[in-house]
């Protein structure tokens, strides 16, 4: 089975919704291998989000990671990363198919409530950021 990282950001955590995003993933077929609530600091949000450090949109996006807490999820299915993708839709919820998560839970392309791996090998890494491997199951 392949692994992907959600990452359930502020503005979904923030309207409650977080259990309701955890629900879609799960009757999507998902495997939940880690999880956890935790509050990243900026220098967290930094490191993990370094490679768009030269971006413009950079500095706003660690400053919105960090003004709450989020749920981090370690997920397992066959193609994971290709299903989580398909199930979140596009970045921006105005773009995103009809019952995608960010189609119904995001506000906007930035507080677009949740994020995923855009790849098995950035999964695989972006996973390590958040959980040893013996606090996967």
């Amino acid at each position: 089975m392949e692994r992907t990282l959600c990452i359930i950001k502020p503005d979904a955590v923030k309207k409650n919704v977080h259990g309701s995003i955890i629900q879609k993933t799960l009757d999507a077929g998902f495997h939940i291998a880690g999880l956890r609530l935790i509050q990243l600091s900026e220098s967290q949000a930094k490191k993990f989000y370094e490679v768009h450090k030269e971006r413009p949109f950079y500095n706003d996006l660690v400053s919105f990671m960090i003004s709450g807490p989020v749920v981090v999820i370690a997920l397992m299915k066959e193609n994971a990363v290709a299903g989580w993708r398909k199930l979140i839709g596009a970045t921006d919820p105005a773009e995103a198919e009809e019952g995608t998560i960010r189609k119904l839970f995001a506000n906007s392309k930035q507080e677009n409530a949740v994020h995923g791996s855009d790849s098995v090998e950035n999964g695989k890494i972006e996973i390590g950021f958040f959980f040893t491997e013996s606090e996967l199951v």
